[in-house]
């Protein structure tokens, strides 16, 4: 039976069906839906040909679907009105329009129970498949999400499931060494951290990261560690215990966005001046003054790979749940070296 006749006779053509439709491996099917390199022009216009053919584009290819493709998948996230969400929002609009997929995208603010009914609604609209940056560290348990079998890729923040899930994650404890180093590089040996809410896994895996740099690096004294959530008040509050004393702080690491504007709104009218990292970039970062060194995660293509993953399962993809931890880079401004020239900062820290 060829893949044209079972797609006739039963709707249920799978990406392995795909691949031997077009002579070629199960693992080529997936690069070229993922749009990956590695595949020659010919042969990745013939598996297209292929996918169009005998269902991608018709409804009824994926095996985990019980009643059709209405050709749409939801994102939730945390703050529609965030940047950072903003940009994941584009990256998978951008892959969903590639695949001829309409998105439909839902805020959770941060709560498990506004992210379970955005989650039921989407369902009950029988999205295809979800993308999803959980509000909390428990998947879904409401049966009419389970039992509709919808796939799930996780976005940002990992979910504890007893089962893999499949999960993308940006580099958190890299990006926050990469932080430490950059400042102990400068001369900084005492460095404090302006950290999101604990409540937050990413927040968590920051301190984590800034906690162990410092004790690999075998800075001395205790690490200094404020987590908020924060306003500018608890900013200054901090910042005031860090710098007074015979052994202050002369750099700032902050752990987001959310802390960041905050921390520099205070730091605007400080008295001391000290030198700081913010963990994801912003607009204007690069105008300010100084100019700010930030930890770069790319949330346009944590996007861009949360999407792909999703469509590779609709396709038919049943292989092992996949967890793709995406790397950070620091952008070196001058918020992060010392802001004396020629002054000593380990000899300012030591006394």
């Amino acid at each position: 039976m060829t893949a044209e006749s079972r797609d006739r006779t039963t709707s249920r053509p799978t990406m392995a069906d795909i691949a031997a439709e077009a002579h070629v491996s199960v693992k080529t099917v997936s690069r070229v839906v993922n749009h990956e390199p590695g595949v020659r022009p010919d042969t990745a216009e013939r598996v297209r040909g292929v996918i169009e053919r005998i269902g991608f584009r018709r409804g009824d290819s994926g095996s985990t679907l019980r009643h059709g493709r209405t050709f749409t998948i939801g994102l939730v996230v945390e703050d529609l009105a965030d940047p950072f969400y903003s940009q994941i929002s584009a990256a998978v609009e951008r892959e969903a329009r590639i695949h001829r997929y309409l998105l439909v995208t839902a805020s959770a603010e941060g709560s498990p129970t506004r992210e379970r009914s955005v989650l039921k609604g989407l369902v009950a609209r029988r999205v295809d498949g979800l993308v999803v940056v959980p509000a909390g560290e428990t998947p879904v348990a409401d049966p009419t999400v389970i039992s509709s079998r919808t796939p799930v890729v996780y976005l940002d923040r990992p979910v504890l499931s007893e089962t893999p899930v499949d999960t993308v994650l940006s580099d958190n404890l890299g990006g926050i060494r990469s932080a430490v180093e950059h400042l102990v590089a400068h001369g900084h040996r005492r460095i404090g951290f302006l950290g999101d809410s604990p409540d937050v896994w990413t927040a968590r895996q920051r301190r984590e990261g800034f906690i162990t740099t410092l004790r690999d690096l075998r800075l001395p004294g205790t690490p200094l560690v404020a987590m908020g959530p924060h306003t500018p008040e608890t900013v200054r509050t901090a910042l005031t215990r860090w710098t007074s004393g015979a052994d202050p702080v002369t750099a700032v690491i902050t752990g987001n966005t959310r802390v960041t504007i905050p921390a520099l709104t205070s730091l605007h009218h400080w008295a001391t001046q000290l030198s700081y990292v913010a963990y994801d970039d912003f607009e204007l970062s690069d105008v300010v003054e100084p100019a700010v060194t930030v930890v770069h995660q790319d949330p346009a293509a944590m996007g861009q790979k949360a999407a792909q993953q999703l469509f590779a399962r609709l396709l038919g993809d049943e292989g092992p749940a996949q967890v793709v931890v995406l790397p950070t880079r620091l952008i070196v401004r001058a918020s992060g070296v010392p802001r004396h020239p020629g002054r000593d900062v380990r000899t300012v820290s030591a006394s």
